[in-house]
Formats: C-alpha cells, structure tokens, sequence
C-alpha cells in the first residue's frame, strides 16, 4: 500500500516520495530575473529525489500580474534559471517550470508602452485576440526557453489566469469557436498542450487545472461537469498521441484522470496520507507548509511539529525575510544534505 513515502515513477524521473513543493508566486525575482535569494530558496528545499514545480513563470512581456515576478522569454533569465536548476540537481532533486501567463488579471503598468491586458473576454479589458492564434500559442512562445531550464514545463491553467479565463463561462463571453460550449471553452488549453508536446515530447508535459476555485472572478456555472470535460478531452488526447502526459495538477479535485494525478489545496501531513493511501491522488504538492518548513519532508517523516508560516511576508521582495529564514530542524541533514552516489 502506497503513503506518501513510497517511490513513485514520473516518466523518467523515480521520485523518492510523493510530497512536491507545489507552484508559488513570491515576488522575489528583481527585474524578472531569478536571483540568488530564488537559488538559496529552492535548494533549501530539494530532497534527493524530491519534485520541485517553480513559481509562475512568464512566458512574455505582456504575462506579468504581479512585482518581480520570474520570466524565462529572454536569455537573461535562462542563464539566470539554470544558476536554479544546477543547485537543484546537484542535491538529488528535480525541478519543473511552471508556465505562465495572468490574461486579465494583469494591469497596464506591467505592460510595455501602458498597453491594455490581453484577455479572454471584453468584460471591463479589452480584447487581444493575437493571443490565441496557433502559431502565436503559449506553448510557442515560451517551450525553447523552458526546456534549457527544466526537465518538464508545467502549463499554468488554474486560478483565474489566461487559461482558465477561457475555461470558466461566467468570465468567457466569446461567441466563437473558444466560446460558449464546454468544448469550445477548453479548446485554448487543449491547443497550448498539443503545441508544447509537439516540442517538449508527451511525457514531459505537466497540465494544472482548478474547476472548482473562484478566484478573481473566474467562476464556472458547473465546475464538477467542467472539471470532468477537461479531463475528457485530456484523456482523449492522450489516446490520440499514444502516450500520456507527464501529471495532471488539479486544485480540489475528484479523480477521473487516466494518468499521473497530482492533488493540491490545503492539504496537511494527514489528509496527504489518506489521499495516496486511498488511491485518490499519486502525489501531493503542499504550499504554504512548504513556506514555513523548507525541510517539510523530513519533518513529515518523523511526524515532528512545523513552523507556522507568515502570510505578511508572502508576497514581500526582502530576499530573506518570509523567504529563506524559516528554521530547520537540526536532524533534518539526514535527509536533506544527502548527495547522490
């Protein structure tokens, strides 16, 4: 029976446990451009043969929706992300970059020239249709760049940014074809998948959905029926390639996902437990406990007790304060600190 200590293969990686430090947003990258405070935080918290799936990272200049925040559109940041990604392997780890892009949650002064949002809809933003347009796709935008940085690009389709924006129909008002019917609605998503596979390959492609969360008025009449859609024609398109995707990150979910599952949202050293045990999710990424403890899974090991995380100094640019700061405990070198042979 399965816990969240059990091995687990993803594709080609053998994850040592089932615990990953789920995508963050930490508004530490100065300039949209990684750091070495964004070095010290993921290494602190890379196991050997742990999963990391870094912060949203832009895939454009017209991605941004909040300060200093990473992008990987220029070869400034690539060579700043790679400073990340040895570290992370040099402890054992594995790390995956999470793709991108806030549509309407954005503002004009993130833009280049003021320019207004791109969006999904004309409710109060106005309407960039480029966006969508295939040889224009997220995936073929950023997928180059993403795959010098990290073994698998995560599309970033949750939490009321681009993606899910044409996902939920209380916020898309479209009436073409990326509108109106379930199928239209995910049409988006399901072009971005098929042009970063075309690049990256099947099993290196990590999708993130979240039906059921309302966040910055991305709502869903039916998120269980929408949730289900999705996942459907992730399926099917996993049928018609042959292969599957890497994983399928959902926030709140219910399983009907033929592949990798990967469950989020709120999650504690229990609930992840019974999850993996009961055979309702693969894998757990954990947030906010990753915050605070940068040595969860050893202190989920040994069931020890955890620092409590500082939602003030979330979202802060101090380098260190809220960021690198939160205490280990002092066995935790027992697993952290060990290289592979």
């Amino acid at each position: 029976m399965a816990d969240l200590f059990t091995p687990y293969k993803l594709g080609n990686y053998n994850l040592s446990h089932r615990i990953v430090l789920a995508p963050l947003t930490r508004c530490r990258a100065m300039n949209g451009i990684p750091s070495a405070a964004n070095v010290e935080y993921y290494t602190q918290r890379t196991t050997l043969g742990g999963l990391l799936i870094t912060k949203g990272t832009l895939i454009s200049d017209t991605a941004a929706g909040f300060p200093q925040t990473p992008g990987i559109y220029t070869e400034e940041q690539v060579e700043a992300w790679k400073e990340v990604v040895d570290s992370v392997h040099a402890k054992g780890g594995f790390i995956f970059c999470q793709l991108h892009h806030v549509g309407r949650a954005s503002h004009t002064v993130y833009h280049p020239g003021g320019d207004a949002p791109i969006s999904s809809t004309n409710k109060g933003i106005s309407d960039k249709w480029e966006i969508i347009m295939p040889d224009r796709s997220l995936g073929r935008l950023s997928q180059p760049r993403a795959l010098k940085t990290s073994e698998i690009p995560h599309i970033h389709g949750a939490h009321g940014y681009l993606i899910d924006q044409f996902l939920k129909d209380v916020i898309n008002d479209r009436t073409n074809e990326y509108g109106g019917s379930i199928k239209n609605r995910s049409r988006f998503l399901m072009e971005i998948v098929r042009a970063v596979v075309a690049v990256a390959g099947v099993g290196r492609v990590g999708v993130r959905i979240s039906p059921a969360i309302d966040h910055m008025d991305a709502m869903d009449s039916d998120p269980l029926n929408l949730g289900l859609a999705v996942i459907e024609r992730l399926n099917a398109l996993q049928g018609q390639l042959g292969l599957k995707l890497a994983y399928l990150h959902v926030t709140q979910p219910r399983r009907a996902y033929q592949g990798t599952f990967m469950s989020s949202g709120g999650y504690t050293r229990e609930l992840g437990m019974k999850d993996v045990v009961d055979g309702d999710a693969d894998l757990i990424s954990y947030g906010r406990l990753f915050i605070s403890n940068p040595d969860l899974v050893f202190r989920f090991k040994i069931n020890a007790p955890l620092n409590e995380y500082n939602r003030e100094t979330f979202y802060t640019s101090d380098p260190v304060i809220g960021y690198t700061d939160y205490p280990f405990l002092r066995e935790w070198s027992e697993i952290n600190s060990t290289k592979p042979q």
